[in-house]
């Protein structure tokens, strides 16, 4: 056998070391018993950095802000890096209180994932969400301005707008990319889940429980197009662009995200931990969240939807 089959590539030699692993708000709603032992699990795993809080939908109660405090602590002593993530969508008194009370703390940075609680921040260090739709560097300057010291930019940028963010950024400003997960598109006013059950949004019996991975919807051609997670639209297909990473360290990235699912979500942290490590030669491979399909589109300004083998 040739000994060089053993050694790192010398893309794999690049990257070894120079990227953070973060792991992004859970978006679904899971019964407490589950949270808790899923992020037992994330304390024991290669993640630097995790977020925590309820981001899509205030009603979900299994978890209250005491307890995402409690697992902070945990993951915290555990030697992670923990950051408090806002409400994405903030129209009721409830997600303002939610809102203000992870603004509000200071123990844990926060995410903030809209300009009101930029706002609430009152020039604190905080990290700009993806959906505070950060496109170019003069929008990163004037948050950089107001406190944030990193920013997730929108998943459906294509590889050469993030370059161009990545190059004129601010000094100091760190960016991370989401790289394995369902994608959020949108969000709403009205309740898909809840409307899938002709429910009402304030009576929904909170169906988002039998659904761990969101519910998919298709196509009238029977294609798997959307993911109904409450209020949130998602993609039916699973973003990866893990085979992207050295090309992501190399314009400066520093940290990839991956987004907790049911299932192979901490195979992938452990397969990125892998590559960053030089312990393996290839970006992971046909690791999904259960019965979703692989899309990469976004990375070449593509579809979304669409994916390309040769990058993986």
């Amino acid at each position: 056998m040739n000994d060089s089959m053993n050694e790192p590539s010398a893309a794999v030699a690049a990257v070894a070391g120079s990227f953070g692993i973060s792991l992004g708000p859970l978006l679904y709603y899971w019964p407490r018993t589950t949270v808790m032992q899923f992020y037992a699990q994330v304390a024991d795993s290669a993640v630097d950095r995790v977020y925590l809080g309820e981001t899509v939908c205030t009603r979900r109660h299994e978890l209250r802000h005491a307890h995402w405090l409690e697992i902070a602590q945990m993951l915290q002593e555990a030697g992670k890096e923990v950051v408090l993530s806002t409400p994405v969508l903030v129209e009721s008194d409830s997600d303002i209180a939610c809102m203000h009370r992870v603004c509000e703390q200071t123990e844990y940075l926060v995410e903030a994932n809209d300009l009101g609680a930029v706002n609430r921040m009152q020039g604190r260090a905080f990290i700009c969400g993806p959906h505070l739709n950060v496109y170019h560097a003069d929008t990163l300057a004037w948050l950089s301005g107001m406190g944030a010291i990193a920013c997730v930019p929108p998943l459906e940028m294509d590889r050469t707008a993030l370059a161009a963010l990545a190059a004129a950024r601010p000094a100091g400003t760190d960016l991370e990319v989401l790289v394995w997960g369902r994608m959020p598109l949108a969000f709403s006013a009205r309740c898909f889940t809840a409307r899938h059950h002709r429910l009402r949004k304030d009576n929904c019996e909170f169906r988002c429980l039998e659904y761990p991975d969101g519910l998919v919807a298709s196509t009238g051609e029977g294609q798997p197009f959307f993911t109904l997670n409450g209020v949130q639209i998602q993609s039916a297909s699973c973003l990866d662009l893990c085979a992207e990473v050295p090309a992501m360290t190399a314009m400066g990235i520093d940290s990839v995200r991956v987004s907790p699912h049911a299932s192979a979500t901490l195979d992938v942290v452990a397969a990125l931990a892998a590559l960053r490590s030089g312990e393996r030669t290839a970006a992971p491979g046909g690791l999904l969240p259960a019965g979703a399909q692989p899309s990469n589109g976004y990375w070449d300004g593509r579809a979304g939807i669409a994916w390309q083998e040769e990058h993986a």
